[in-house]
């Protein structure tokens, strides 16, 4: 029996459901990267917790995945399982008062929703980023002056030896594109945010507002991974690429967006590697031009 025919047996026992035809492909923005042998999709804590302690005694290497908005995965797949935090009780969003309880795999867009439809004012910045809200809090995603963590109370998650964690948002270290889930390897289940009352007409007012400068600026009509690089200090990254006159350079079905060159996006049949040699041309033309080394946000398997 292999490793991935065990890691299934053990699954079955769990009663927590998996994929052997998953491709990342198909579960990534980018529409980019190959096979998954073993996709595991649990749908509570309890599983989770369960397949993490069995990982860990039998040293299984895996990777945890959830709306894949901000992945390039490999062309060629991976040799290990992937487990989705996008089901069940992780994609769940409730309400209580002023504070809003969401999933680690709920869409940030459903996240917003959730507080327009109670009358919740705090989030309308972030309505429109695409991902979850497990990978938006791990890199603290935001936009138009705003982040994530701006709103969030506490955040409950479990490290790779199946314990369950809570923390208040002062104990995370948020900054730019980072929190401490970035450095400590824990997986985010839930997250609270409080926010505050307000009428409906005006947080739906700023949210289409956010919306509409996103359809207007932004590549949405083509596969992506959102920016690709960090905002360099002094500068920005789509304007340092712009005067590089690299809108619409293109590797393969990669191409530098001609409407946003901050955005690579993904005109046709793009590979990971058309991805990555674009990444390093840009990186190495900014850097010539101007002496700015721009650092790239998507994370690459």
């Amino acid at each position: 029996m292999t490793d991935i025919e065990k890691t299934a047996e053990m699954l079955r026992q769990l009663g927590c459901e998996y994929r052997t035809d998953a491709r990342f492909d198909a579960l990534t923005t980018f529409h980019i990267g190959g096979p998954i042998p073993l996709l595991i999709v649990p749908d509570s804590t309890e599983k989770l917790c369960g397949v993490l302690r069995a990982f860990r005694e039998n040293n299984t290497k895996f990777f945890i995945l959830g709306r894949g908005s901000n992945l390039l995965a490999p062309d060629e797949g991976v040799d290990y399982p992937v487990i989705l935090i996008a089901e069940g009780e992780f994609s769940a969003v409730s309400v209580d008062g002023n504070t809003v309880t969401a999933g680690a795999g709920a869409l940030i867009s459903k996240l917003c929703t959730a507080a327009l439809d109670a009358g919740l004012s705090g989030l309308e910045t972030e309505y429109g980023i695409p991902g979850s809200v497990g990978g938006g809090l791990f890199m603290n995603a935001g936009a138009y002056g705003g982040e994530l963590a701006d709103s969030l109370i506490s955040v409950v998650s479990v490290d790779r030896t199946g314990e369950l964690i809570t923390r208040k948002k002062e104990e995370l270290s948020f900054s730019y594109r980072h929190s401490s889930f970035t450095d400590n390897g824990e997986i985010v289940l839930r997250a609270t945010f409080l926010l505050k009352q307000a009428p409906q007409e005006q947080i739906r007012a700023a949210m289409d507002d956010y919306m509409n400068r996103r359809k207007t600026k932004q590549p949405l009509n083509f596969p992506s991974a959102g920016s690709v690089f960090r905002r360099p200090e002094g500068f920005f990254a789509g304007k340092l690429i712009e005067d590089a006159e690299l809108k619409g350079y293109a590797v393969g079905g990669a191409c530098v967006s001609e409407k946003h060159a901050g955005f690579i996006v993904n005109t046709g049949g793009a590979t990971a590697k058309d991805v990555k040699e674009l990444i390093a041309y840009i990186r190495k033309t900014v850097y010539d031009r101007f002496g700015v080394l721009l650092e790239p946000e998507v994370l690459t398997l």
